[in-house]
């Protein structure tokens, strides 16, 4: 089975478009890591990116794999100077180039860990020996990607976490375990994760949509999208 970063979204590949977004939204260099066996494929397909790209083979686990992406970045003379650091997934292609520009200003403004996120409209559940309680939504948040960083935050924090083996689940949670505050700016239903096959059912319908409105930063979607009928009128609601 193709690996999902190299699924294809009308004809582009998941991650290229996960690069050309997040060019829109201002980051202008990109480390992409990727399964050894595929690097040469993944150099292919980003060969028009709008920025320059380096791929270099993942680890293990994402511990390993970010950590293996930062030493890319320390090793480069010109990356190296770099004051904010964004990890991003690339199964999150569709986010809107304005939030990646909110998470990159917020640490540039003081912030040293940022992650955007949305709220959760599912009621919540919790099981327990009894049964299952209902969980207060209002006091969550999904959090998604890119997250974004003081550099050398988050290299420190990393070189702390891999010599502890500990796993984690996304990386503000590592800075957040040696003390850094995290930060959340407003995230975006549009960046949904592809992990099913109906998540690329859905990523392809919004990218016709977004496509054809000529606008990558996903203001003139969500405008078109509260003007349709149903929409509207649920609002209204």
């Amino acid at each position: 089975m193709r690996p999902k970063p190299q699924l294809r979204i009308v004809g582009r590949t998941v991650v290229a478009i996960a690069v050309e977004g997040l060019a829109a939204g201002g980051v202008t260099h990109a480390v992409v890591v990727v399964n050894g066996k595929n690097n040469l494929v993944y150099s292919a397909l980003l060969a028009g990116a709008p920025i320059p790209v380096v791929t270099t083979p993942g680890g293990d686990s994402r511990q390993q794999s970010v950590q293996r992406g930062l030493d890319v970045v320390s090793a480069d003379p010109e990356l190296s100077k770099a004051k904010v650091i964004l990890v991003h997934d690339a199964v999150r292609p569709l986010m809107p180039a304005n939030v990646i520009a909110d998470v990159i200003s917020h640490v540039q403004a003081g912030a040293v860990a940022v992650a955007p996120a949305v709220t959760v409209t599912d009621t919540i559940r919790q099981l327990s020996d009894d049964g299952s309680t209902v969980i207060d939504r209002s006091q969550l948040r999904a959090v998604q990607t890119p997250q974004g960083f003081r550099s050398d935050v988050l290299i420190e924090c990393h070189a702390k976490i891999a010599a502890e083996g500990v796993e984690f689940t996304d990386d503000v949670t590592c800075c957040q375990r040696y003390g850094y505050p995290v930060e959340l700016v407003p995230g975006s239903k549009m960046g949904l994760k592809i992990t099913e096959p109906v998540d690329l059912t859905m990523a392809r319908a919004i990218w016709k949509v977004r496509a054809s409105l000529g606008h990558h930063s996903g203001r003139r979607f969500t405008r078109y999208w509260r003007e349709l009928p149903f929409v509207r009128r649920s609002i209204e609601k």
